[in-house]
């Protein structure tokens, strides 16, 4: 099997191309950290010769290690007996794997055992092993519930559990779905009480929760009585024990060798992670990253899907031609290309962006906290969180709607024999399309986004690039892009107006897409000024965007969206 990081010219690309100077100088205290880490690197040179070895191992172990077992987790899968889960053979032996090569505190402090390294490198790492196995990544993944309990619990707390994550000894999980809840996490009801001794205890269930068999659960949990808003949630650190029980694992179409749990908290003991009160707010700042990771993953099956589609279209003949050649096939193939060049692009250009705002966020209240003046870090970190408010939603919304596309388009090329088990294309097919359900559904990412899009809060951006001097040979691209632009203040006027408030929400998801393709295009439009190879990826999808923003400013036009006031009517029995 290849290296899943050397066998990606795409991938290699992104990597060369990220500008992560201001977020590695943060992050490695001005690269003073050496002085108490030998292993951290000296200067920005040495970080990102640092990340790629990390990634290529990655790449390796992704390729020739767990690869070639996925078809077997997905087999055997996650099985539960006595209230235990228990794994896969295979999948032990991969998060084995993982751990021997230091990957799994990848993104944890090096005062807890961690690495050190940026979200961006650690979204490439996710890509890679989803694309190996995505029922993985919900274990390898989780890094970040080790990240949270390193930057809100006490350090005594945390340096007692986190070498031991860091390690891969333990695994964690994100414990916030309840059944009536969902999306709704303000709607939480699992009760956190304190008993006679001051002990914070859990005390009721939870549901569809990755790994929920875990060692270490981040459980948001009502701490205040009489209350049913957010700010009567606060977030508790819960160790597995005899009081945490796993009642059923869910039997699902794909990810099966990720247990999804239903668990209940029968008093169990917990600690308070955070101040008291905030921990919605800590957990939609997490969420953020999630949504990344999940955008990570549906690329990275994708890429695998794609890769199948490819070779099989490149063997496979009918008609006396192998069917690669034909148009509709190969226009297909042409799609799928561009549409995860383009969403790596989107996704590793909010990563960015995200680290930024991270390490924007640890440096203001380092500042606070010595007495010392922080108004210009203030400034870069409010315009950062204001993108990654509107890109998080975004990006995880169009990157996983497209794979769902890349994995039916897929199986289509394999006709009948992608439907069957012999080939891995159904098992990719199955496996991703959970990615537009969990961290939120694609709906809900809409709406998440809409509020920045109605404000256009990118205007500045789009004026600059609009007043930008393009290439010759590119400057169609750039008119496309401004009729573009067009198109979406049109939509938006006309959401604004006299249109139902029915219809402005419907209208939405057409008036997300218009602004994402914006956005995105003129990223594609930067790379392909420095990359000719990007050129034809960046014109197919401009083309692209530009038509489906005329087709959605039409839907708004001609008012499709005006029945949702009579729904009533429309489904009385």
């Amino acid at each position: 099997m290849p290296n899943f990081f050397s066998d990606n010219p795409d991938l290699r690309n992104q990597f060369k191309r990220l500008d992560l100077s201001d977020v590695i100088a943060m992050l490695e205290d001005d690269f003073q950290q050496v002085n108490d880490f030998p292993e951290a690197p000296t200067d920005y040179d040495s970080a990102i010769s640092l990340y790629d070895s990390a990634l290529t191992l990655t790449g390796d172990i992704s390729g020739n290690f767990i690869a070639p077992r996925a078809a077997a987790v997905d087999a055997q899968g996650a099985s539960y007996k006595d209230g235990e889960v228990i794994m896969a053979a295979e999948t032990s032996e991969n998060l084995q794997q993982l751990a021997a090569a230091g990957l799994m505190g990848i993104i944890l402090p090096r005062k807890y055992g961690g690495s050190n390294f940026p979200a961006t490198i650690y979204m490439m790492m996710i890509e890679m092993v989803s694309r190996a196995d995505a029922s993985l990544m919900t274990l390898f993944g989780y890094q970040d519930v080790g990240e949270t309990i390193a930057k809100l619990a006490q350090d005594s707390l945390a340096k007692t559990v986190l070498p031991t994550y860091a390690r891969g000894e333990l695994s964690g999980a994100m414990v916030l779905s309840e059944p009536n809840a969902g999306s709704d996490l303000q709607a939480v009801q699992l009760k956190a009480w304190q008993d006679i001794g001051g002990q914070w205890r859990l005390r009721g269930s939870k549901h569809f929760i990755s790994n929920g068999g875990g060692d270490l659960l981040l459980v948001l949990a009502r701490s205040e009585e009489s209350t049913n808003d957010m700010f009567g949630l606060s977030l508790f650190l819960c160790r597995k024990s005899e009081q945490v029980k796993v009642n059923r694992i869910e039997n699902k179409l794909g990810l099966n060798g990720s247990p999804t749990c239903e668990i209940y908290f029968d008093d169990a003991p917990a600690d308070l992670i955070g101040k008291r009160r905030f921990g919605l707010i800590y957990v939609l700042s997490t969420l953020n990253q999630a949504r990344f990771s999940v955008a990570a993953q549906a690329l990275g099956i994708a890429e695998a899907a794609y890769q199948e589609a490819l070779k099989y279209a490149r063997k496979r003949e009918q008609f006396g031609k192998k069917i690669f050649t034909m148009a509709p096939v190969a226009d297909m193939l042409i799609d799928m290309r561009v549409a995860l060049e383009s969403g790596r692009t989107f996704l590793y250009h909010a990563t960015q962006l995200l680290d930024l705002r991270n390490r924007l966020e640890e440096r203001i209240r380092n500042l606070k906290a010595a007495g010392l003046p922080y108004q210009g870090e203030k400034a870069k970190f409010d315009l950062a969180a204001k993108r990654i408010d509107m890109l998080s939603p975004m990006v995880k919304y169009r990157i996983t709607e497209a794979a769902n596309k890349i994995c039916y388009d897929a199986l289509q090329i394999h006709g009948g024999m992608g439907y069957m088990r012999d080939l891995p294309v159904e098992r990719y097919y199955r496996d991703v399309r959970i990615t537009t359900i969990y961290e939120g559904t694609t709906q809900v990412q809409v709406l998440a986004a809409a509020k920045s899009v109605f404000a256009d809060i990118m205007a500045d951006f789009f004026a600059a690039q609009a007043a930008t001097d393009w290439p010759e040979e590119l400057q169609h691209l750039a008119n496309h892009l401004q009729s573009q632009r067009q198109f979406f203040l049109q939509a938006r006027d006309l959401l604004n107006s006299e249109i139902t408030p029915a219809e402005r929400d419907a209208g939405s998801r057409p008036l997300v897409d218009m602004y994402a393709g914006l956005y995105l295009g003129y990223l594609l439009l930067a790379e392909a000024c420095l990359n000719p190879e990007k050129i034809p990826v960046a014109t197919r999808f401009i083309l692209a965007e530009q038509a489906s923003a005329q087709a959605g400013l039409a839907l708004i036009k001609n008012r499709k969206f005006q029945d949702l006031d009579n729904i009533d009517n429309i489904f009385k029995q």
